[in-house]
């Protein structure tokens, strides 16, 4: 087997902030091809990680690696690593064009690329507007243009489609699918499950710093959730004895019996052969969300009660934690 180029890595690394320990002891590699998720609950550091792989925090122990080396030591950093962690972290008083403009002088890139960016994330119309009078989408798609205007081969992107609309978040998914299919290395954060479940080829999971999962998008949710049964029959008390008889798990949910351990095929047979009406007869497939839910359980430093639930005071149950992380 042909093993894959790495062109991130992160070795054992750890970052405390005082007693808060942010990442603990992590290690995972990002290769090219593909878009790799990095998902994990809010405070489970992923936002810490990027930062470290860019060189803009410190760790307390271990490395992070791009191209086998610290980015720190990139001799022409943007045409190495392109990077989107906050859209709003601009001078708001400039315009796209100035602000791309200073980007690509100080690394020296030439001009033209400026508007090739800009017309690549739809933002010519705009290029002589200050930056301060833009959305949130709009600013999403101006840091995207700066990860790009190096052409890099390495991206990174933390919550990339913060603020676009249903047809931006499209563009965004295809965008990075077709970064990768040219070979790129994309390394993107996001808390959209539904979005990563139609974006990422492959997932690194972490929870309170720690790695949860490193595996293929496929292979996570199959590992992480299960596939079920719903059936809705008029008979569905007498369907749900039956399977009880037999030790098939069945229980009624939003007016349907989902059975789990049993195919359509399986549950249709029972109904058949017992004459019992059938109305609808589904499988219903595991979700990514599912999965991170069932994985990432005992990872989330807050939970709500459930709607109908006696909370306790200030609304939140809260787990112990060694402290929540960037």
């Amino acid at each position: 087997m042909i093993e894959r180029a790495v062109m991130i890595e992160v070795r054992d690394l750890t970052k405390r902030f005082g007693d808060t320990t942010a990442v603990d002891n992590l290690s995972f590699q990002v290769g090219p091809g593909v878009v790799t998720g990095f998902l994990g609950p809010n405070g489970a550091g992923k936002s810490t990680t990027m930062r470290m792989i860019l060189g803009l925090d410190r760790p307390t122990s271990g490395t992070a690696l791009v191209h086998g080396r610290p980015y720190t030591q990139a001799r022409s950093p943007m045409r190495e690593v392109g990077a989107l962690l906050d859209a709003k972290d601009v001078n708001g008083g400039r315009s796209a064009r100035s602000y791309l403009l200073s980007l690509a002088q100080s690394n020296g890139i030439p001009p033209r690329r400026v508007d090739e960016v800009l017309d690549l994330v739809g933002l010519q119309t705009v290029a002589k507007k200050r930056i301060k009078g833009f959305s949130l989408g709009m600013s999403q798609r101006l840091g995207i243009a700066a990860a790009m205007l190096g052409d890099p081969q390495v991206l990174l992107f933390d919550e990339p489609v913060n603020g676009l609309d249903p047809e931006g978040i499209q563009w965004i998914r295809q965008f990075m699918k077709s970064l990768a299919a040219e070979g790129r290395t994309v390394f993107v954060s996001s808390h959209l499950m539904s979005e990563m479940a139609l974006t990422a080829d492959h997932l690194v999971v972490i929870g309170r710093g720690r790695l949860i999962a490193d595996v293929s998008t496929a292979d996570f949710i199959a590992g992480g959730s299960t596939n079920h049964v719903r059936v809705r029959s008029p008979q569905q008390g007498d369907l749900a004895e039956l399977f009880q008889a037999r030790g098939i798990q069945a229980a009624p949910v939003d007016g349907y019996l989902e059975v789990r351990d049993a195919s359509c095929e399986q549950v249709g047979e029972l109904a058949a052969q017992n004459r019992i009406t059938i109305y609808e007869l589904f499988q219903e497939k595991a979700s990514l969300e599912e999965a991170f839910m069932e994985l990432t359980r005992d990872s989330v430093e807050y939970h709500a009660p459930a709607p109908g639930s006696t909370s306790p005071p200030g609304g939140f149950t809260s787990r112990t934690s060694e402290g929540a992380a960037r």
